[in-house]
């Protein structure tokens, strides 16, 4: 396993205990089709979350969310309309896209932004 892999799991790990902290609950990580893979899959109230979790070292090429283009998003669209169509228990529930960047800090833990709700779709979420 490389390095930042390994770097991406603690971040993916860490953002799923502080979105727990928070009070979601958690459905699923690392669900994977053939469209791509949606890090967590969370449930806030009665809201389905799709968390996109970014990991920067740095900040000189862009930030977390910035990596998140529009062909990065129609994949998470799709794969979450994948995930829908194989759990149909989830399809009465309103859905949304959330970000979590984060960012090593000096404490050797990192800094967590939670962007709720961070793009729109075309789709019926």
């Amino acid at each position: 396993m490389t390095k930042s892999l390994e770097i991406g799991q603690v971040a993916e790990q860490y953002a799923l205990n502080y979105l727990a902290s928070a009070g979601l609950q958690h459905i699923g990580s690392n669900w994977s089709c053939k469209f791509g893979e949606i890090d967590l899959i969370m449930l806030a109230h009665n809201t389905l979350v799709f968390v996109e979790v970014r990991y920067r070292k740095h900040s000189q090429f862009g930030g977390a969310l910035d990596s998140i283009d529009q062909i990065k998003r129609q994949k998470l669209i799709k794969t979450a309309e994948q995930f829908l169509t194989e759990h149909p228990q989830w399809l009465e529930h309103p859905c949304r896209f959330d970000v979590i960047t984060a960012h090593p800090n000096s404490t050797q833990t990192f800094t967590i932004d939670w962007i709720e709700d961070a793009f729109e779709t075309d789709s019926d979420f």
